[in-house]
């Protein structure tokens, strides 16, 4: 009588190499995507400052940490709620708004979305810094502002824009500030103040994903959406009215 044979309940050896190389690819992956993420962060790092110093009396004059040489202030766009600043957005404008009165630069550039009828982002963005003492023609809107990157090369090859301060909340103020240096753009960073926001997580994982995209974005300078005319930041705001 024959003996029964064991069943073999190991797995065919090429299954075995195929979920081990699906392992190695995804730890691949992981590091990779690690990898850019510090390499953006340590780019961008030292030019980013959690919020600029208080006011403090000096002299009888007000003090302000930053050189007299920006050109302007970039307040990046952050989504409308029901035709109002989103809570990211309006942290955002305030910042831009306070560091426009206390003189570090002389123009404020709001850069969002107006790609579509019935929504126009950096009008709502203006017309909020304008409710808060913001002259008009000291407000620049760029109205194809659509991501991080065109916000940024656009400020540089439509706006002229040499030396801005970016304003953001700060885990996104990374990849804005890497973007402008990878473009030339010698800008610092100002983080609004650090509250918590709902769907930070979810935010956090898509930054992650997305300073990998602009690395290889600034790389191969891909064009934005829509170029244009010039338009210098030195010049009347109102120019940009829509």
């Amino acid at each position: 009588m024959k003996k029964l044979r064991k069943k073999d309940n190991h797995l065919p050896k090429w299954l075995k190499r195929t979920f081990l190389a699906f392992v190695i690819a995804g730890i691949a992956g992981i590091l990779l995507i690690a990898g850019l993420n510090l390499w953006v962060m340590g780019n961008a790092g030292s030019l980013i400052y959690d919020t600029p110093s208080d006011d403090e009396s000096h002299d009888g004059e007000k003090f302000f940490p930053f050189s007299e040489n920006h050109d302007c202030i970039i307040v990046l766009g952050a989504g409308l709620w029901d035709d109002k600043p989103s809570p990211m957005l309006k942290d955002r404008l305030e910042k831009g708004i306070s560091l426009y009165k206390a003189g570090a630069a002389p123009k404020l550039l709001m850069s969002g979305d107006h790609g579509r009828t019935g929504y126009n982002e950096v009008q709502v963005m203006k017309q909020y810094a304008i409710d808060a003492g913001v002259p008009s023609e000291d407000i620049f809107m760029d109205h194809a502002g659509f991501s991080t990157y065109e916000s940024m090369i656009r400020a540089r090859d439509i706006f002229g824009v040499t030396s801005p301060i970016v304003v953001t909340q700060k885990y996104h103020l990374y990849r804005a500030v890497y973007i402008g240096k990878s473009l030339g753009i010698p800008c610092l960073g100002v983080a609004t103040d650090d509250f918590a926001y709902g769907g930070q997580f979810y935010r956090s994982l898509r930054e992650c994903i997305a300073r990998c995209k602009d690395v290889l974005t600034t790389q191969l300078g891909t064009p934005p959406t829509y170029g244009g005319e010039q338009i210098p930041i030195s010049g009347n705001g109102d120019i940009t009215n829509d």
